[in-house]
């Protein structure tokens, strides 16, 4: 992982350079940062791991002045430097001010992945000091807070693998063009818990479930038939129709705020039948409006 700075003899001293894009990778230890990092550094990005955070606005500046050799720019900021984290917030005003387009992806996961993933390698974690690997955990998620609350991408890993997290990343970041707004639509069940990094959330239940259904029981949203089912009932469509409008409205909003990701979980019961169907008619709407969107289906299968 590269670690240097581009050299400052290379740079222009014209007040035209280009500006690099930059993203700061942070979330909670043992959630992924260094296999998001790694991504980025494979998509050609410029990576710093563990800058101190006083030091990005520098980082962006020997960036501009690189003659275009570093045009994108990923820093991995997290609680090793605690230190200078408060720092952090400064740092960002003065990226604001100059105008500097930077995006921040959080990783997250929940207490009982992260506490599994250090016991696995027999490591601290890295705030827990004589206390436990949970004590740890609840300190950082306390520090992060505020970061969290900015961040432009949440990605919960707690049931990805490395290769589940890297299509992820790639599915964000490996396109020629970055679109304005990409949607991530997201069936679910309750009975499976809320997705952490939902922006949105949709509750279908108000719908007849299809699992009372003896013959669409062993289906899914997926299937035509189920869809129909839950599209026939009263309300179905007018909530559809309602809720794109909504949702327009809301992505205009992002857009003007320079939000570039927006993750709508759409639940039911269990996350197989209406939550399935909705989220699949939900992404068809947003990708009719220019919306670039992914459909996932988190708890299909767990029944």
């Amino acid at each position: 992982m590269s670690t240097g700075t581009p050299e400052p003899e290379a740079a222009e001293s014209n007040g035209d350079a280009a500006i690099p894009e930059l993203v700061i990778i942070s979330g909670m230890s043992g959630a992924g940062r260094s296999t998001a990092a790694k991504c980025l550094e494979d998509l050609g990005w410029f990576v710093v791991d563990n800058l101190p955070p006083a030091l990005i606005p520098t980082m962006v500046e020997l960036g501009a002045r690189s003659q275009g050799n570093v045009a994108r720019i990923a820093v991995v900021v997290d609680v090793r430097g605690r230190q200078f984290f408060d720092n952090l917030r400064d740092s960002l005003a003065d990226l604001d001010a100059k105008q500097v387009t930077r995006r921040i992806v959080f990783l997250e996961s929940s207490d009982d992945a992260l506490v599994r993933r250090f016991e696995s390698v027999r490591r601290p974690h890295p705030l827990q000091g004589d206390g436990r690997i949970t004590d740890g955990i609840a300190a950082e998620r306390d520090l992060l807070r505020e970061l969290r609350g900015d961040a432009d991408l949440v990605i919960d890993t707690s049931s990805l693998n490395v290769h589940e997290l890297r299509a992820k990343m790639d599915a964000q970041f490996a396109g020629e063009e970055e679109p304005e707004l990409r949607a991530t639509v997201m069936s679910f069940g309750f009975k499976y818990g809320l997705p952490v990094d939902a922006d949105l959330v949709v509750d279908m239940r108000f719908l007849p479930n299809p699992h009372w259904v003896p013959e669409l029981r062993p289906f899914t949203g997926l299937n035509e038939e189920v869809a129909n089912y839950v599209y026939n009932q009263p309300g179905a469509k007018e909530f559809l129709d309602r809720y794109t409008e909504l949702l327009q409205l809301i992505a205009a909003g992002y857009r003007r705020e320079g939000k570039r990701y927006v993750t709508i979980a759409v639940g039911c019961t269990g996350g197989k039948h209406r939550s399935v169907a909705t989220a699949e008619k939900l992404a068809a709407r947003l990708a009719s409006e220019g919306v670039e969107t992914v459909v996932v289906h988190r708890d299909m299968g767990r029944e």
